[in-house]
């Protein structure tokens, strides 16, 4: 086993090896939306980006002033929060298959031809 450095022919020239870069960025993919800490608030606004969300959030919040009520408090908001996490157990599976798929493409071995 040998080690060799590859330099990009884009018309610079390294004049002595200790000029090269010694910290290249890993060559690795990366297609999930989240991350354990960003999951909630991220999905949350993504979530609060689409205008049925809004409208029952709204109605949610309006029916909590007395002058204004007109259902019960908590069942306005039973049909937003169901939604909700119907919806966020639903991108909680997808970007975890995303994050199986991308370690099993991140970790599969290939080979390196020389001539």
């Amino acid at each position: 086993n040998t080690w060799r450095i590859v330099l990009p022919d884009n018309g610079t020239q390294w004049k002595d090896w200790e000029q090269a870069p010694s910290v290249y960025s890993r060559n690795r993919i990366h297609t999930t939306k989240y991350t354990w800490l960003t999951f909630l608030p991220r999905n949350l606004l993504r979530q609060f980006h689409r205008l049925g969300n809004l409208y029952f959030f709204f109605l949610g919040v309006l029916n909590w002033f007395p002058q204004v009520e007109v259902f019960h408090r908590e069942i306005t908001m039973l049909p937003l929060l169901v939604v909700l996490l119907f919806s966020m157990s639903k991108d909680a599976v997808e970007d975890y298959r995303k994050y199986q798929y991308d370690k099993a493409i991140n970790f599969t071995k290939t080979r390196v031809y020389d001539k």
